[in-house]
């Protein structure tokens, strides 16, 4: 982990403490969980699923704070340098698969009984105008 994050989380939080916002605050204004604010304070970016979260969220609450974190970054990309991730995703030929539903094959049952009701109910309406003398000669 690096130094430099932990100089921006401290920077956020005497940021945070001079407009008088609490973690609650600044959760509720740009939809981050405190503890995840508290983990950037303390610059423990190991807290979160990937490293590249915890920069989306320190973007988000530098931003909310009007700290210019881009520039920051700029200034210092050595510092910002994101530890490699290891993830566990082969792409190729046979990864994907057809999954099954749990209704299966009975989804076609409430077309079907639609298709039924409607089909009933036009050779109904047919038969009495026939019966009526709408269509043709008795």
């Amino acid at each position: 982990m690096s130094d430099q994050f932990k100089k921006v989380g401290s920077l956020l939080r005497q940021k945070r403490e001079e407009l008088s916002l609490s973690l609650k605050e600044v959760e509720s204004s740009t939809g981050v969980r405190s503890a995840y604010l508290e983990a950037i304070e303390e610059g423990n970016i190991a807290q979160f699923v990937s490293s590249i979260y915890a920069l989306g969220f320190m973007k988000q609450y530098a931003s909310m704070l009007g700290v210019d974190l881009d520039r920051m970054i700029r200034e210092n990309p050595s510092g910002f340098k994101l530890p490699s991730e290891k993830h566990d995703f082969s792409f190729g030929i046979g990864t994907l698969e057809v999954r099954g539903n749990a209704s299966g094959g009975v989804r076609w049952l409430p077309n079907l009984l639609w298709a039924g009701a409607a089909a009933s109910l036009l050779a109904l309406g047919l038969f009495l105008a026939k019966y009526i003398g709408i269509f043709g000669a008795k």
